[in-house]
């Protein structure tokens, strides 16, 4: 398959994982294992709005915490993956295209927006009103990079996102070690990238 675009999710990818440090902070406190996930918010706030709306839904779901702690420690652990920037430097410069299709929210700063210059297309949940898994965010991407979904491979952290991004027909690799994940990436495009 001749692929022309490689669709990267950030946090957990580009980035290192925010989920990672969800998990920690929720061991510390005694918090039960991915109940900050399930009490997930849109996206549709400013950080400054989201802390006390977040503390209340958590509250209101049984568990207390102290949001803007938890950013931090997310803040601490998304820094960018000096392997994965080489990565996105090599497939532009090889003429293929790149996106990010991030879930987010809305920064004071630029946040993951740092990254912009470094794709082609960068798609944001806070922005386009639409998170993954659903389809459209990723049609969205495919759209701006004016490529079919089955000429793109989509990396990300997370089973579900990927289901998606493959029932729509893009080939998938999910990224656990991110060594690897460039591994099997550099198989299906055919060029190294480290």
């Amino acid at each position: 398959m001749h692929y022309r675009a490689v669709i990267f999710d950030l946090g957990g990818v580009v980035v290192g994982s925010p989920l990672e440090a969800i998990a920690r902070y929720e061991a510390e406190r005694g918090i039960p294992a991915g109940f900050v996930n399930r009490v997930v918010e849109r996206g549709e706030l400013t950080l400054e709005a989201f802390y006390p709306a977040f503390e209340g839904d958590c509250a209101a779901a049984g568990h207390t915490l102290d949001a803007r702690a938890m950013m931090a420690r997310v803040a601490e652990v998304t820094v960018p993956r000096p392997a994965m920037l080489e990565a996105i430097r090599r497939i532009r410069a090889r003429g293929l295209l790149a996106a990010a299709v991030t879930n987010n929210w809305i920064t004071e700063d630029e946040g993951t927006g740092v990254l912009r210059p470094r794709f082609d297309a960068f798609v944001e949940s806070a922005v386009a009103g639409v998170r993954k898994p659903d389809p459209r965010i990723y049609e969205l991407a495919c759209a701006e990079l004016r490529v079919a979904p089955r000429e793109a491979v989509m990396l990300d952290d997370i089973g579900a996102n990927l289901k998606t991004a493959r029932a729509l027909g893009m080939a998938t690799i999910r990224v656990a070690d991110p060594d690897a994940a460039l591994g099997e990436l550099e198989e299906l495009l055919g060029f190294p990238l480290r």
